[in-house]
């Protein structure tokens, strides 16, 4: 609906993907801590699914959640967790698939 608004907003997204520092995997575990904070389930699957790609394990994936709990409670990050899993299965699928 507004071409130059989501131009420029992936110009800005790139900058921000592109950070070499924190590495990779650090980088999506955070976005997913993130997702967990404001509740967003759908960002949540996807962080997780792509810090399986860049190689983070189930319990890293889980701890992130987990580490959300002292400040922001038990609740959000109980409510993630099916999201987490979900991204997380659905990036395993992927990968067998590109493997086949």
């Amino acid at each position: 609906m507004f071409p130059a608004l989501h131009e420029a907003q992936s110009a800005w997204m790139a900058q921000v993907d592109s950070l070499s520092a924190p590495d990779r995997k650090t980088h999506e575990l955070i976005r997913l801590a993130c997702g967990v904070i404001l509740r967003n389930g759908e960002g949540v699957a996807r962080h997780a699914g792509l810090a399986r790609e860049v190689g983070a394990s189930w319990d890293e994936v889980l701890g992130s959640v987990m580490l959300t709990v002292p400040g922001f409670g038990l609740l959000p990050a109980a409510e993630a967790i099916p999201f987490a899993r979900e991204g997380f299965s659905n990036a395993a699928d992927v990968d067998e698939e590109e493997n086949q």
